[in-house]
Formats: structure tokens, C-alpha cells, sequence
């Protein structure tokens, strides 16, 4: 069993920061990448930022220059921190991790948080 537990959502105005994060914990080998996707009303799940183990970050184009992700490998915790937030912004924000849960490669999955809203008035 893996649990992803975020914190950090809230309420902010429009040009503000937030700064979410996410913790693993339980059956963790390793874990090769972490990630952060949100949901609007009305829209599809989609990819925020994702890091990966040993190699640089992916950021949805709508983000760019404005949001940061990084790990903290020794707490198998993520982080987004989000300035000049928009009120497009606004979503449930899930955290989402690829782990290896022993030591033979094919033993884990991807695992999901239980989201965390983040609101951002205009």
C-alpha cells in the first residue's frame, strides 16, 4: 500500500503563491517520478508538472515560468510552488507518483492522492 498525502491548497487572490506538497509513504522501494495534475469544473484531468529521478521537469505550457516543482527524495516528498496564480488556475490539485514498491522492477504502479483545491479569485 502507497498513500500520497497533499497539503497546501487554500485560498488565494489573483498574483498570489501557494506552495503545495506531497508526501509518500508506506511499500516504497523507490520511486521514479513525481508529479502534480489538476482538474477544473467542466475539464479533463491534465498534467501540471512532473519530475522526474535524474532528469529535468515537465511543465504544462500554461505554467511555465510561473510554477516550480522539486523533490525531496530523502522524505519522498514533491512540491509545486505557484506564483502570479490566475484564476484559470483554479482546480483540484492531484498529487501523483510512479513508485516501485520492491526491489524486482515490475512490482509497483502509479498511485494518486486524494487532491487538494487550490482557488484563486479574481
Amino acid at each position: 500500500q502507497v498513500q500520497l498525502v497533499e497539503s497546501g491548497g487554500g485560498l488565494v487572490q489573483a498574483g498570489g503563491s501557494l506552495r503545495l506538497s506531497c508526501a509518500a509513504s508506506g511499500s516504497i522501494f523507490s520511486i521514479y517520478a513525481m508529479g502534480w495534475y489538476r482538474q477544473a469544473p467542466g475539464k479533463q484531468r491534465e498534467l501540471v508538472a512532473r519530475i522526474i529521478s535524474g532528469a529535468s521537469a515537465n511543465y504544462a505550457d500554461s505554467v511555465k515560468g510561473r510554477f516550480t516543482i522539486s523533490r525531496d527524495n530523502a522524505k519522498n516528498t514533491v512540491y509545486l510552488q505557484m506564483n502570479s496564480l490566475e484564476a484559470e488556475d483554479t482546480a483540484v490539485y492531484y498529487c501523483n507518483a510512479d513508485v516501485q514498491t520492491s526491489g524486482l522492477p515490475t512490482m509497483g504502479g502509479t498511485y494518486w492522492g486524494q487532491g487538494t483545491q487550490v482557488t484563486v479569485s479574481s
